[in-house]
């Protein structure tokens, strides 16, 4: 058994998964503020009275 190579091979992936879930975590914030922007822009809609009715006659 080699230790210092299965030293290296346990730092390493270590390394890897935290690197993973540093760059899932700026994912899911980058999405919640582009969720957060969403909303922002459809609350402040041009014509916000539009769409809440629909007149249909047959």
């Amino acid at each position: 058994m080699d230790i210092p190579a299965l030293s290296m091979a346990m730092s390493q992936s270590r390394l890897a998964q935290n690197v993973s879930i540093q760059v899932l975590k700026i994912a899911k914030d980058q999405a919640s503020q582009d969720g957060q922007s969403l909303v922002k822009m459809l609350d402040s809609s041009a014509a916000p009275h539009l769409g809440n009715r629909l007149d249909i006659r047959i």
